[in-house]
């Protein structure tokens, strides 16, 4: 039998936190998700002035990034490549700043982020891992 990670509520909290202070520290107003490996809700946090909007894209990106197990740009660098029918699969976030929390080589959970340029959604969600230090 194998053992599985996961976070606990303490770490998916300063995953959040972490994110928060770089978009912060970048005056970003953003929404910021956290879902499990199973692309389950563990966490929304709209920052004060983030779009509407981004409330439903973050998690949609954290979604696609846990069961696809990658980089949600991944699928949106695909698309853009001409790969159009792509746009079937069952997944609502294929825009860059879904990025999975890999432990072990394996998805233990997924930061989606949305509100800003695309690099910056990513660039928040990488700074809420690093919390974490895996």
């Amino acid at each position: 039998m194998k053992t599985k990670s996961f976070l606990e509520a303490t770490e998916v909290r300063a995953v959040v936190a972490a994110a928060e202070a770089e978009a912060l520290k970048q005056q970003w107003a953003m929404t910021i998700a956290v879902v499990d490996d199973g692309g389950h809700l563990l966490h929304l946090h709209r920052m004060d002035g983030a779009a509407p909007v981004s409330a439903h894209i973050a998690p949609g990106k954290a979604r696609s990034a846990a069961l696809g197990r990658r980089e949600s740009k991944g699928y949106e660098d695909m698309i853009n490549g001409g790969r159009t029918a792509f746009l079937s699969a069952p997944l609502d976030g294929m825009l860059e700043g879904g990025v999975p929390i890999m432990k072990d080589g394996q998805c233990i959970a997924a930061i989606g982020v949305s509100g800003a340029k695309p690099a910056e959604d990513t660039q928040v969600a990488k700074a809420g891992i690093a919390a974490l230090g895996l």
